[in-house]
């Protein structure tokens, strides 16, 4: 006797909505001659600093014409790089669409409804109740930990959350917290704090030497480290728009 087949599935697919932590490569020139070899040159210093990674292009610094940035090219020079653009945030309607054009669909943050709104209509209600006074403590931020070392080729992203490595993060691997990031342990890897652009996160390693460092956006590769205490344990965060590497002890 033949094995029965096997049932068949009511349904082929489904569809779920769902977030991502996504790196944002701002325009601030629309010269594709000068942004490509500049990621390279950095590629150069920091080897697989964005390998493979999933980039969304950021339109809103650019001050030019639609059709002053030639985004075909600029989706095949990333890709040459092995950078993988999926899409553009911000910027004007015609900049988007000349993006959308080379497959660049636009995107937007979780969060902002692009909806138009709903007219409601207007209906007398009795006079507001004063809420109590808020409370002045802020609530704990989650804290994801982890306790073994972190092989190249690993991810761990702690979404919402802060984040404590007790180990080694070993060189290829990424470290991602949308708070700040601890790592109890040699700091070898990608590690990317403030995920959620904030500004206030910070990275602590008891011995620094990361391949790149991130928080908010604004990141440094080894040759931008400056004098901070390399091997020690160190304290990384934002001064404005400049990272600072403070030695700890």
């Amino acid at each position: 006797m033949s094995a029965a087949a096997p049932p068949a599935r009511i349904e082929p697919f489904r569809l779920r909505g769902a977030n991502f932590n996504l790196l944002v490569l701002r325009l601030l020139d629309p010269r594709v001659e000068v942004v490509v070899p500049a990621i390279g040159d950095q590629f150069r210093r920091a080897p697989g600093m964005l390998r493979h990674a999933p980039v969304v292009i950021g339109l809103d610094d650019l001050a030019v014409r639609p059709d002053e940035v030639d985004f075909a090219a600029l989706v095949a020079g990333l890709r040459e790089h092995a950078i993988l653009p999926i899409g553009t945030s911000g910027g004007s309607a015609e900049m988007r669409a000349a993006a959308q054009s080379a497959g660049l669909a636009p995107l937007r943050g979780a969060g902002h409804d692009t909806a138009p709104p709903i007219a409601v209509p207007v209906v007398a209600e009795p006079a507001p109740v004063a809420p109590p006074p808020e409370s002045s403590i802020t609530p704990a931020r989650p804290t994801m930990f982890v306790d073994q070392p972190v092989r190249a080729g690993q991810r761990i992203w702690a979404q919402g959350a802060d984040l404590v490595i007790n180990g080694t993060v070993n060189p290829g691997a990424e470290v991602i917290a949308d708070g700040s990031l601890h790592v109890y342990g040699a700091l070898r890897g990608r590690a990317i704090a403030g995920g959620s652009d904030n500004m206030q996160a910070r990275v602590f390693a008891l011995q620094f030497d990361p391949e790149l460092v991130s928080i908010a956006g604004y990141y440094a590769v080894r040759d931008g480290y400056g004098d901070a205490p390399m091997g020690r344990a160190v304290q990384v965060r934002l001064v404005g728009e400049t990272m600072r590497f403070d030695r700890i002890g």
